[in-house]
């Protein structure tokens, strides 16, 4: 088999789309792509009920036991292949978006040398031009000393390994005020009259870029406060936050689950919008900082308003309801023992993002002293066990018969309430 599998690499090339060495980025991606395609027959066939040893197919609770814990230790593999996958990617992000950025500048350049046909190239495009390239020299530059996280991407890459909404946008504007200020002392040093000169100084005076700096201020504002009240929600255990395995563009419009959130969603394209007027003003009027208009910059400040609203008010602590005796078909009413199995009903126990096996694997009930790992039950297409709202566990035999504490620990460190319950004999 492995010597099949080494004919079968060396035939489609070293490192090539079927390399599954591990030390490339192919080998990377093609290693994390079979283990999700292991991962997911193993638990359709535990699902259907095959594959199961006869040593515990005989008991229920054995049964379901030993498939939670194979699908466990595929998970582990998968979610290892995901972050050997995740970071063999980041390692390779740097160079497509330096290959971006000059592009960029390349397009715009053709852009200037067609819009001047007719009207002729001016000191304006001229500065124009260099501005641009010494963005792109400085990005290039951050890109190279940043390879290894993500390139120019860095800087907006949150610590949950995930592109940030608040450093996106604050860093575009950034980028936007840079550009400006350097068209005007491009133009500036090739002014050879004092007037010229005094224009171009009077064209950075506050009052022609009021709204621009305003909204600059505000958003850069937006960026710092939204990481240190994550922080802090995150500290005080109001906000669960697991790390994914690498960012995506999706981000910026969606929560950590994946859903869009309307407060993402409208900062991004409220921002995009004034970020494109302000580039058509500094465009026509390339002898001034653009002067963004109170109205649209008033618009733009609503809607960093209502993003730092919607941080605020995202998340939640995981809680406990009630925990009740698990009854089957057939069961007649009795109190709780040992041995039992429990359903938890609460809310908030999978924290968004956390809906993969290797994070459903790591939910932990506390009963008592004794620490029980909640039990993956798989299900065509996913699992039964555990939920958002429910959660069923076996009572062990090591628990004492009395009043017990019940609490949650999910895959976020999150602790819930606790909920006593009577144990008996």
């Amino acid at each position: 088999m492995a010597v099949q599998e080494a004919r079968q690499g060396a035939g489609s090339g070293a490192h090539g789309g079927g390399c599954a060495c591990g030390d490339c980025p192919h080998g990377a991606r093609e290693g994390h792509r079979r283990a999700v395609a292991e991962f997911l027959v193993k638990r359709e066939e535990f699902a259907a009920g095959q594959g199961l040893p006869a040593a515990v197919a005989h008991s229920a609770s054995a049964s379901r036991q030993w498939v939670s814990e194979e699908l466990a230790q595929s998970a582990g593999v998968v979610a290892e292949r995901g972050r050997a996958e995740g970071q063999a990617w980041l390692a390779r992000l740097w160079l497509r978006t330096a290959c971006t950025v000059w592009v960029a500048v390349v397009i715009m350049l053709l852009a200037q040398a067609l819009t001047a046909i007719g009207t002729g190239w001016t000191s304006a495009r001229t500065a124009g031009l260099l501005a641009a390239l010494l963005v792109a020299l400085a990005l290039t530059a951050a890109s190279w000393f940043h390879r290894s996280r993500g390139g120019v991407l860095a800087p907006v890459i949150g610590e949950d390994n995930r592109m940030s909404t608040s450093r996106t946008v604050a860093a575009s504007w950034v980028l936007f005020v840079a550009y400006a200020v350097l068209v005007l002392a491009g133009r500036l040093a090739a002014a050879s009259s004092p007037a010229e000169r005094d224009a171009l100084i009077a064209g950075l005076d506050l009052a022609r870029g009021a709204g621009a700096v305003t909204v600059l201020a505000v958003v850069c504002g937006i960026a710092v406060l939204v990481r240190r009240v994550v922080g802090l929600r995150i500290a005080g255990q109001r906000l669960q936050k697991v790390r994914a395995h690498r960012p995506r563009a999706a981000d910026l419009l969606t929560d950590d689950s994946g859903r869009g959130t309307f407060a993402d969603i409208q900062y991004v394209v409220i921002s995009a919008v004034a970020l494109l007027f302000a580039a058509v003003r500094l465009a026509r009027r390339p002898d001034q900082l653009p002067d963004l208009p109170w109205g649209l910059a008033t618009v733009v400040l609503i809607s960093a308003a209502t993003y730092l609203a919607g941080k605020y008010a995202e998340g939640g602590r995981p809680v406990i309801l009630s925990v009740v005796r698990a009854r089957e078909a057939g069961d007649l009413d009795a109190p709780i023992r040992t041995g039992d199995d429990i359903e938890i009903r609460g809310t908030g126990f999978v924290p968004p993002g956390a809906q993969t096996a290797d994070r459903l694997s790591r939910m932990v009930v506390r009963i008592g002293a004794v620490n029980v790992h909640v039990p993956l039950v798989p299900v065509t297409g996913g699992f039964s066990n555990p939920t958002d709202h429910v959660l069923t566990v076996p009572v062990p035999a090591d628990v004492e018969p009395g009043s017990v504490e019940v609490q949650v620990v999910t895959a976020a460190g999150v602790a819930t309430n606790r909920c006593v319950v009577e144990v008996t004999d």
